[in-house]
């Protein structure tokens, strides 16, 4: 199991360059977690797909819908005071420290294409592209 950021999720919904990276990490690891905000961040990101035309409103629903059944089981509420801490102490987003707050609740790796965490957490964050 990993725990993979919203970026991972929509790179291996979405096609696009970072498409086959996500597969391949899919192939080593099918077992991905992630915190309960991964829906919105990922509804968020379909919603400017459809606002730009870039697919429209039907597949964004079923594109979702196959990522929550994807994802099913494998989504977990993080405690507040370690998310603000961490955010504090890493001048990383709240957001972005509920997905390193998981991994290390969870003791797995934390895959994400975000620079700034890769570079606040290098013992539990790893790029997608190794």
């Amino acid at each position: 199991m990993i725990v993979v950021d919203t970026n991972v999720l929509i790179y291996f919904w979405i096609p696009g360059e970072h498409t086959q990276a996500a597969e391949r990490l899919f192939k080593r690891d099918a077992e991905w977690a992630a915190p309960l905000l991964w829906r919105s961040e990922f509804r968020n990101v379909l919603r400017g797909l459809v606002k730009r035309n870039t697919i429209d409103f039907s597949t964004a629903v079923k594109i979702a819908e196959q990522a929550e059944s994807q994802m099913k089981g494998n989504e977990f509420s993080v405690p507040a005071l370690e998310v603000l801490d961490c955010a504090r102490a890493s001048g990383c987003t709240a957001y972005d420290c509920e997905f390193v707050v998981l991994a290390e609740e969870l003791g797995i790796p934390l895959i994400t294409s975000d620079k700034k965490v890769l570079s606040a957490f290098p013992k539990i964050a790893s790029p997608l592209h190794t």
